[in-house]
């Protein structure tokens, strides 16, 4: 691809992330269960569940708890990416966007870059009631940050996620009905228990989840590990930061030609 095609899809994708942004203004209820859907999970687990959940190695179950939860952000592209793409196609929208001179693959660009800054806007809020309530940042800046971006990379690869099963699904019943599984994914990982004490099966299903894997990382990153610890740690538990990477790369190296040569198909 030359450098002016290269320039053209970039300015076709900026315009997407524009008209995600203006779109998400005028779907406050969306926005708003975004923001707050995580927040209230914090006060439920770590208010009123936190005392009856013992913590391998006695720790503080809210820093063990908020990593989870800022992960959770991060698994809410599902939802949004599948809700979206199913709206656009049943609307009309996507048949208007292949007419217009632009990138075929930027508006799923666009909607996917737009999805993570929607994501860092969401992390905010999570992370500021966090802090209240007692969650603590503790191996400085740098290992934050690469918290923060491995937390808006998984974004990332959920969007596309989301997209490829919006342009499957043939309806918005049928995307919220599969979109579900954004709050039962979590749940069958170590968001807001220890997988320590679930059955074999159900344990090997948790910790090779890939939200198993970034929860872990980031509590590695975060410096909470003391409220981490696994008594049967697989390979992602043990080494949960190239877990978090390598399932990260696999999902945007599967979902992204997907969902690219699945809306150029449905074009033609």
């Amino acid at each position: 691809m030359s450098d002016t095609s290269l320039t053209w899809a970039a300015r076709d994708a900026s315009a997407m992330i524009g008209r995600q942004a203006t779109r998400l203004r005028h779907a406050p209820g969306l926005l708003a269960m975004t923001l707050t859907a995580p927040l209230l999970m914090l006060v439920l687990f770590g208010y009123l569940f936190g005392s009856a959940i013992d913590v391998p190695g006695g720790g503080n179950y809210r820093e063990y708890l908020v990593p989870g939860l800022l992960v959770s952000v991060s698994t809410l592209g599902i939802f949004t990416g599948t809700l979206q793409a199913v709206q656009d196609r049943q609307r009309g929208v996507m048949d208007r966007f292949r007419t217009l001179p632009m990138s075929r693959s930027a508006v799923p660009v666009g909607q996917a870059v737009a999805e993570v800054l929607l994501a860092a806007v969401g992390l905010v809020p999570l992370a500021l009631v966090g802090l209240a309530m007692g969650w603590r940042i503790r191996d400085g800046v740098g290992h934050a940050l690469g918290a923060i971006g491995l937390l808006l990379l998984f974004r990332l690869a959920t969007a596309w996620i989301g997209q490829y099963l919006g342009t499957v699904v043939k309806n918005e019943e049928a995307a919220g009905q599969l979109a579900a599984l954004t709050f039962v994914l979590p749940m069958l990982s170590n968001t807001y228990v220890p997988t320590a004490g679930m059955p074999g099966w159900l344990r090997f299903l948790a910790e090779w989840n890939p939200i198993s894997a970034v929860v872990g990382a980031c509590r590695d990153l975060f410096g909470n590990t003391a409220a981490a610890a696994a008594a049967h740690p697989s390979w992602p538990a043990e080494h949960p930061i190239a877990a978090s990477l390598l399932w990260s790369a696999l999902l945007l190296a599967v979902f992204v030609p997907l969902t690219i040569r699945r809306y150029v198909r449905d074009g033609r």
